[in-house]
């Protein structure tokens, strides 16, 4: 089954590994005989379904979780394989997606209004007054 990132990329079943071992955590009767936890791993560095370009940007950033130009992703939330092959799918889908997502447009700073200033410091000045209101007269 292949997995679709994006509208404009989608990575061939080919490309995709897995490997199943038995999942820690409750199971039951299954506990002992299903290997229900799965790793789903692809190469970054050596897919041709991806441009040179995204491959730069994927290596670049999501330089942390690769070993070697392979992504892993494990899921062992369900008790079924078949619904940990999902997770899997869909957990990869999402690090790809984010990793080649463009960059967010950068803040750009403002200032506060002359309004909001006012209003800043007209509360300061009514919470001094009541803190002062609070205090012991200096007289005696």
């Amino acid at each position: 089954m292949d997995l679709e990132v994006s509208p404009a990329l989608t990575i061939p079943a080919a490309e995709l590994g897995w490997r199943f071992s038995r999942s820690s955590g409750p199971g039951g009767q299954h506990v002992n005989t299903s290997e229900s936890r799965v790793e789903l791993f692809w190469s970054v560095t050596g897919s041709p379904a991806i441009s040179e370009g995204q491959r730069m940007l994927l290596t670049t950033r999501l330089a942390r979780r690769l070993v070697d130009g392979v992504v892993t992703v494990s899921a062992s939330e369900q008790r079924s394989q078949l619904r940990n092959r999902e997770s899997a799918l869909g957990k990869l889908a999402a690090i790809v997606a984010a990793g080649l997502a463009p960059d967010a447009a950068s803040r750009r700073p403002t200032r506060p209004t002359r309004g909001s200033v006012r209003r800043r410091v007209a509360a300061k000045q009514e919470r001094s007054a009541t803190k002062r209101q609070r205090r012991r007269p200096d007289g005696e």
